[in-house]
C-alpha cells in the first residue's frame, strides 16, 4: 500500500510552478480525435487521469507520442471500437469520448464513467443534449449506445450549468449540420480552453466563457498546436497551503483572474497576497479572521477548493461556515479533520467550523481527489507526523505534488507499507 508520510509545522518558502489544468487536459485529449490530422497538446500534466485517457486512445488505434508535458495525437488510423468498462471506470472524464466519437462517427458505445464518489453525478444532461442533436440513446446494463444517422444543430438549454455537459455537447456539435446553441452553458476557463482548441482545428465555436455558446457545424477539422491553461485548482490548493505555512511562497504560472473567488476570501481572512501578472506570493498572517463560503459554479467559489479551504478555516478565530451546493458528498474529509483535532459539525449541506484548533498528526484517508488535497494541507500544519492512505486519488489530479512541496521546505515521503 502506498502512503504519504508528512511531518508538519514547517515553514514553506520559494516557488511552486503550477502545471497544466487537469480539468482542461482530460477534455482536450478526447477532443483531439475529432481532428482528421495530427494535433499537439502541450503543458499536459503527467497524472494518472491523463495516462488513463491515453490508454483509451490506444484502444481506439490512435497513435500517441508523449514527451515532457506534451502529447502528439494522430487519429488517422483510428477505429471506432467499444470502450470497455475497465477504462471507463478509471476516471469521470472518460465520458468526453461520448461526445467526440458521436461527433466523428455518429456512434459510440461505452460504459458509465467512474471518478470520485462525491455525490450523484448523472450524465442525463449530456444524453439530453445528444438526443437534441438527433441521436438515440440506449442503456443496456450500464452500457450506453448513442447513435444517429445524422447530427443536426439544435437549441439546447441546460437545466444546470454543467461543465461536463457543456463540453460534451460542444464536441458532438462541431461536426453536426447547421447551428447549435447551448443556453445556460457553464462558463469555466477550461471550457474556453477547449473551444479555443476546437477553433484552432477549424471549428466555429463562439461565446465560450458566457452563458450562451453558438456552434456552426463544419465537415473537416485539421491539425493544430495547442497549450493547456494553468490549473486554477492546483494553484488554489497551493495558495491555501501558503496561507497556512507560507513565508513569501510564490505560486507561479497562474492566471490570477481564474482564482479571484479564492483571493478575495483569502484577503478577507487577513492573508497577505502579492498578485502579479502570472504569479501570486502568499504569506501566512499572524491571525485569521473567520468567514463563510458557499460553493457555486464559476466564477463563484469552486467546489474543488472547498475541502482544502476548510482546513484553513480551522485556524480562523471564531465560527466559520461552508455551504456546499454542488455535490452532496463533499464533506467526507470532515471526519478525518476532526480526527486530527478540528472542531467541525455538519448538518445537511453546511459545515460549521469552530477555531482556531491545534491539529495533531494521525492516520487519515484520502476519500477522493480534493479530500486528499485537504488531508495534505492539514498534515502540513499538524503537530507531528500524519500518514495518508488511498493516495491514488491525490495522484489523479496533482502532478509531482510531493516533489513540488519538498522543494519549498515541506517534509513529505512517498512510501510503500
Amino acid at each position: 500500500m502506498r502512503v504519504l508520510e508528512i511531518t508538519g509545522q514547517r515553514q514553506l518558502s520559494g516557488a511552486i510552478r503550477v502545471s497544466g489544468a487537469k480539468n482542461a487536459s482530460v477534455a482536450l485529449i478526447p477532443a483531439a480525435i475529432l481532428s482528421d490530422e495530427e494535433t499537439t497538446i502541450c503543458n499536459v500534466p503527467e497524472i494518472t487521469d491523463t495516462d488513463a485517457l491515453c490508454e483509451i486512445l490506444e484502444g481506439l488505434n490512435v497513435e500517441i507520442k508523449r514527451a515532457s508535458e506534451s502529447i502528439v495525437i494522430d487519429p488517422s488510423n483510428m477505429k471506432n471500437e467499444r470502450i470497455h468498462e475497465t477504462y471507463c471506470k478509471k476516471l469521470r472524464a472518460s465520458y468526453y469520448f461520448m461526445g467526440a466519437l458521436l461527433g466523428k462517427y455518429k456512434k459510440v458505445e461505452m460504459c458509465f464513467p467512474g471518478g470520485c464518489s462525491i455525490g450523484k453525478r448523472p450524465i442525463n444532461l449530456h444524453l439530453k443534449g445528444f438526443e437534441a442533436l438527433g441521436a438515440t440513446v440506449t442503456n443496456e446494463r450500464n452500457r450506453y449506445i448513442v447513435e444517429a444517422e445524422e447530427l443536426k444543430g439544435a437549441n439546447i438549454y441546460l437545466d444546470f450549468a454543467s461543465v461536463g455537459a457543456t463540453i460534451n455537447i460542444m464536441l458532438a456539435a462541431v461536426k453536426a449540420k447547421g447551428t447549435t446553441v447551448i443556453d445556460n452553458a457553464a462558463k469555466e476557463p477550461e471550457i474556453v480552453n477547449v473551444a479555443t482548441f476546437l477553433n484552432s482545428m477549424g471549428a466555429k465555436v463562439q461565446g465560450a466563457g458566457t452563458s450562451t455558446i453558438k456552434i456552426e457545424g463544419v465537415s473537416y477539422l485539421h491539425g493544430c498546436f495547442h497549450e493547456v491553461i494553468p490549473d486554477r485548482i492546483e494553484a488554489g490548493t497551493y495558495m491555501i497551503i501558503g496561507a497556512l505555512c507560507g513565508n513569501c511562497l510564490k505560486i507561479d504560472n497562474i492566471i490570477p483572474a481564474h482564482v479571484e473567488a479564492l483571493t478575495s476570501k483569502l484577503q478577507e481572512l487577513g492573508v497577505e497576497l502579492e498578485i502579479g501578472t502570472d504569479y501570486i506570493i502568499v504569506t501566512k498572517p499572524k491571525k485569521y479572521r473567520a468567514t463563510n463560503i458557499k460553493t457555486s459554479v464559476y466564477p463563484g467559489f469552486p467546489t474543488d477548493l472547498q475541502q482544502p479551504f476548510t482546513v484553513l478555516l480551522t485556524q480562523c478565530d471564531g465560527k466559520s461556515k461552508v455551504e456546499e451546493t454542488i455535490y452532496e458528498n463533499r464533506f467526507m474529509h470532515i471526519v478525518y479533520l476532526n480526527d486530527l483535532g478540528s472542531d467541525i459539525t455538519v448538518k445537511n449541506q453546511t459545515a460549521t467550523i469552530f477555531g482556531p484548533t491545534n491539529l495533531k498528526g494521525t492516520h487519515v484517508v484520502a476519500t477522493d481527489l480534493r479530500a486528499g488535497a485537504s488531508m495534505v494541507t492539514a498534515a502540513l500544519i499538524a503537530e507531528g507526523t500524519t500518514i495518508i492512505t488511498n493516495i491514488e486519488h491525490i495522484l489523479r489530479g496533482y502532478e509531482q505534488l510531493v516533489e513540488k512541496l519538498v522543494s519549498v521546505g515541506a517534509k513529505i515521503e512517498h512510501k510503500e507499507i
